[in-house]
């Protein structure tokens, strides 16, 4: 309407900026080339921000790519859950409609939390991925969006970002991996302070190498002449020149503000005082116009013109020439639209109302809600709640603010922005004592609340309660990842439920707590749930009684395994059935399924965990779906039915991706990548990890994710790689409440990390712990490898004199715990076949039969690695016990090939110089064999020279490099660089795992004759 008015205190020409600009030109010439670019500007308030950017889009709409700018909007003291990312993606959906439309489809209900247009958004589901479920929507969004055009989007005054702006922001700039995109955000650095929550943000994306941050200096006294010699259209005096750039100290918005003020002959009574500069131009509007001012600054960023003029309550002719008369000062702009009006610059607008009266402020305020109330088209919908309860809060009317605020976290909660609706929530439960009762009275759970501890009472009648706003409070800084206000909000209910009065609501809060301490590493939870059972004990069967019985349950199986939790989970499906919360029933019938598959009956406990998949999947309750995936997945593999667990998995990976179910995503394939390692498909399992990595949110799956790659690093003979996945799973999962299945599993890792590099005494303080740790009902799938790592270990470390002095203990301690583990399918039945022959060979007591027995035990299991391993312990055997030696060369070459194919570097070489000592191919000939050639020395063969020889027989031994000195008449010296040599051409990384490679080839041992009687041949065969 009034967007031709003349401006004349902005000068026409953009001054300095020049690398700044060249750094965001480049960044469009970088995302043309799909390389998707981030940055940050920050600069104190007035120093050409908004400038800048502006100049680049301008460049950006030269260059044919499509800009979209959103700015923070402030109301009050909050800012609108996602308002930047609204409005930038609404200019979006206006300049493409069909290819936004394309680029959202399947996923409409949801990406119109953050774009209405897109449709009705749905009231669920919510829980702790609900965020990270729109994130990654929203993300995918706009790289297929800007996958085939470039693609601009600026959010302004980041300062004002709500907190799941600042989250969604951060995930943009942590995932974006493709399109041609461009992400800018601007902030005040002026005003982010040591506790402003931007502050770690920044932080955190200062440590992002693909985000770019830009700090605008202010002017310098030539770049302050060029931009007054713009304003002025002249060159300016130097005596004026000199006093703007004091007084404006190079800020170009108190450059502008200056010769403004000359302009309208009010400089003689300016003062030093900031906010008097800003001032002093709204002061000599006409009376109307201040007023108007005064109530635009009052409204937020951005005031809509059909409110302002409800607001003002002056004829549209009066209106309009207040609004001209500022906008004509440069003090208001008209929106881009047309619909509003705005500020020039922030800084005048927070002046103009740290200048009202409280009661002014307060009567404004009241107008403005009033406004709102009678009319709600004034504003747009999904903004209609939040600035209502701004308004009426800053109103201080307690009887309209309660209910207003209550209205807006719901408003909140439905866009996914729990961190708001907490905000909202903590509002209400200031409010609340001093609304009157009569208002608290009118007010209902099933309006305001999603969790309803019940009480016996119906939400839709019974009166809403104060800790009813504590539940919600609760739950909504849970999802929002706040989990230490929310044990705070645990804590207050608790307080006012200590006397015993509503026991099912204390139950309720009293899960929650154990799900918050566990989740903090406060504990396990135990004490909670048990605290929650006495509650809930003796009392009807309800569906917080069920939710306590199935908490107990899924802790008794992952924690402490026994019939106890069967019990406890068949319980809680019975309740849950008598209160209809098939919800519960079918999390409970997991857990049924589970505990009966590890108690020994496992074709029931997967039927159960089958039905309650589809049901599930039928009912769209997709997380449910995929908790049984990932149970249903662990216990094929753990009945050695890896095929199964592959395929299942797939679906379920499937299933929860196009859900954005992230975590629950993360266990399935951390599952996959388990199965797919049995399995012998190496380089799958290692995509399936790192992708278990890449879309973990919480520490669990990742660490899941880690030990996966772990594993697969150490039958590679990767140590070091090995080793530093074992510490990344340690990190991830923490020290309080490692479960067995994750904690059985780290033990066996470091046994084997140990082992490779020659620490025997480890390997023996790792499985002491172990063993102190127990193996529960159900983890014998995690013990049995653990038990074969360390008696493969004892029995590759015989004669290493570090490993001899205690080894007849150390092999009573397996053979004892060996006999105390279930063997409930074939392939732990195998596994303790090859315990058991690992440890005689530790004793040199094996023989042909007992790797014979264990080979046959694992040809049908399908388990290339672990069969290749076995082979090759039956093919020394047999060279060892002297007779045909075509059936050890067969089985040479085939265990191999798969070690060839698997990448097991270390198999590789075990393989390769036994049959190089046996003089035997590794490839089957097609002619008659030539006459063997004489044998090769494998010292030689790993290019060592004879005098590295001596020093890796003396290492092996155990001698330091003054004892190697003293014995091979050199100095230590010499000695030490004689050492560095060896340990470089072994490829390990220390003395330890030299030594350990040479005992394991048994390279110092003299060839001589074979022996055929089986108490020799352990010794014998390793002379071949």
């Amino acid at each position: 309407m009034l967007g031709d008015v003349e401006t004349r205190s902005v000068s026409p020409v953009f001054v300095g900026r020049a690398d700044e600009l060249a750094v965001l030109t480049d960044a469009l010439t970088r995302a043309a080339g799909l390389e998707p670019q981030a940055l940050l500007i920050g600069g104190e308030a007035g120093v050409g921000k908004t400038r800048l950017t502006e100049e680049f889009l301008c460049e950006a709409a030269r260059r044919g790519a499509v800009v979209a700018v959103g700015g923070c909007v402030e109301i009050g003291a909050e800012g609108l859950p996602f308002a930047p990312f609204s409005t930038a993606l609404r200019s979006l959906h206006r300049a493409l409609p069909e290819e936004l439309a394309a680029a959202a489809v399947g996923q409409e209900d949801e990406l119109a939390r953050i774009l209405p247009e897109l449709g009705e958004t749905p009231r669920g589901p919510h829980d702790e991925e609900s965020t990270a479920r729109l994130f990654e929507l929203t993300a995918r969004m706009l790289e297929r969006l800007a996958a085939d055009r470039t693609v601009v989007l600026v959010l302004e005054d980041l300062h004002w970002a709500d907190t799941s702006t600042r989250h969604l922001l951060s995930y943009l700039f942590r995932t974006l991996g493709s399109g041609r995109l461009v992400v800018v955000a601007t902030y005040r650095a002026d005003d982010v302070h040591r506790r402003h929550p931007l502050r770690p943000l920044l932080a955190e994306l200062d440590r992002l190498r693909t985000v770019q941050r830009i700090e605008l200096p202010r002017f310098n006294r030539a770049e302050v002449r060029r931009q007054l010699a713009g304003i002025l259209a002249t060159q300016p005096d130097e005596d004026f020149v000199d006093s703007v750039f004091d007084r404006s100290d190079g800020n170009a918005f108190f450059v502008e503000e200056l010769v403004a003020s000359r302009e309208s002959g009010c400089h003689a009574g300016l003062t030093e005082s900031l906010r008097d500069l800003l001032l002093v131009r709204v002061e000599v509007l006409p009376d109307e116009a201040q007023r108007v001012v005064r109530i635009v600054a009052e409204g937020g960023s951005t005031v809509e013109y059909p409110l302002l003029r409800a607001v003002t309550g002056i004829g549209e002719d009066a209106l309009i020439e207040a609004l001209r008369s500022a906008v004509g000062a440069n003090i208001l702009l008209a929106t881009p639209d047309g619909d509003g009006y705005r500020f020039r610059h922030s800084l005048v607008r927070e002046a103009v109302s740290d200048d009202l009266l409280p009661g002014e402020r307060a009567r404004v305020n009241r107008r403005y809600a009033e406004a709102m109330e009678a009319d709600g088209s004034l504003v747009r919908a999904e903004e209609r709640a939040i600035r209502l309860a701004s308004y009426w809060y800053h109103a201080n009317d307690p009887s309209k603010a309660l209910p207003a605020v209550l209205s807006a976290s719901v408003a909140a909660r439905r866009r996914h922005a729990y961190s708001e609706q907490l905000r909202f929530l903590e509002r209400a439960l200031d409010l609340w004592d001093s609304a009157p009762e009569e208002v608290r009275e009118e007010l209902r759970p099933v309006d305001y609340t999603d969790v309803y501890p019940p009480c016996g009472c119906d939400p839709a009648s019974t009166p809403l309660q104060r800790l009813d706003l504590l539940a919600e409070a609760t739950v909504a800084a849970r999802y929002g990842g706040e989990r230490e206000r929310a044990l705070k909000f645990c804590k207050t209910a608790l307080r006012t439920l200590d006397d015993g009065h509503d026991p099912l609501r204390a139950a309720w809060f009293w899960t929650e707590r154990s799900r918050l301490v566990a989740s903090l590493g406060r504990g396990d939870g135990w004490d909670e749930i048990a605290k929650a059972q006495e509650l809930v004990q003796g009392l009807p069967p309800s569906q917080v009684h069920a939710e306590v019985l199935v908490r107990a349950a899924g802790w008794g199986m992952l924690h402490d395994p026994g019939p106890d939790n069967i019990v406890a989970a068949e319980r809680a499906v019975e309740y849950a059935r008598m209160v209809g919360a098939e919800d519960i029933e079918l999390n409970a019938r997991i857990t049924v399924g589970c505990l009966l598959t590890d108690s020994g009956d496992p074709e029931r406990g997967l039927a159960e965990m089958h039905a309650v998949r589809e049901r599930a999947t039928e009912l769209g309750l997709i997380l449910l779906a995929g908790r049984a995936h990932i149970n249903l997945t662990s216990q094929l593999e753990s009945m050695g039915r890896s095929r199964e667990a592959v395929e299942l998995a797939e679906q379920g990976a499937e299933l929860v991706r196009k859900s954005r179910l992230l975590d629950t995503e993360a266990w399935v394939r951390g599952n996959m990548a388990e199965s797919l390692y049995t399995l012998g498909r190496w380089d799958e399992a290692v995509e399936a990890a790192q992708r278990t990595l890449l879309v973990g949110q919480s520490a669990a799956p990742r660490g899941s994710g880690a030990s996966r790659l772990a594993y697969l690093a150490l039958a590679r003979g990767e140590l070091a790689e090995a080793a530093q996945q074992l510490a990344a799973a340690h990190a991830h999962f923490g020290s309080h409440d490692i479960q067995p299945q994750h904690r059985i599993p780290l033990y066996r890792l470091a046994v084997g990390v140990a082992a490779g590099e020659g620490r025997i005494a480890d390997v023996r303080a790792e499985t002491a712990a172990a063993l102190a740790y127990g193996f529960p009902q159900g983890q014998h799938r995690y013990a049995w490898p653990l038990l074969l790592a360390s008696a493969t270990a004892e029995a590759d470390s015989r004669g290493l004199p570090a490993a001899d002095a205690d080894r007849e203990a150390a092999l009573d301690v397996l053979r004892n715990a060996a006999r105390t583990l279930a063997t409930p399918a074939p392939v732990w039945r195998a596994h303790a076949e090859y315990v058991r022959a690992e440890l005689l060979r530790a004793e040199a007591r094996d023989t042909v039969a007992d790797w014979t027995a264990v080979e046959e035990a694992i040809r049908p299991l399908e388990r290339p690695y672990l069969l290749a391993r076995a082979r090759h312990q039956l093919a020394e055997a047999m060279l060892a016990a002297g007779g045909d030696r075509e059936p050890a060369a067969a089985l040479l070459r085939a265990a191999y090939a798969t070690a060839d194919r698997l990448g097991s570097r270390r198999l590789r070489e075990d393989l390769a110089l036994l049959a190089q000592r046996a003089r035997l191919p590794l490839a089957a000939a097609d002619t008659a064999p030539a006459a063997p050639a004489p044998e090769a020395d494998p010292v030689e063969t790993l290019g060592l020279t004879s005098r590295e020889r001596d020093v890796l027989r003396l290492v092996a031994a155990g001698s330091t490099n003054r004892k190697i000195a003293e014995e091979l008449f050199i100095s230590p010296k010499t000695a030490s660089v004689h050492v560095s040599n060896i340990l470089a051409k072994l490829g390990v990384a220390g003395r330890g795992e030299a030594a350990a490679l040479a005992h394991r080839l048994r390279l110092f041992v003299p060839p001589g004759p074979v022996s055929t009687r089986p108490e020799a041949a352990g010794s014998a065969r390793r002379g071949v």
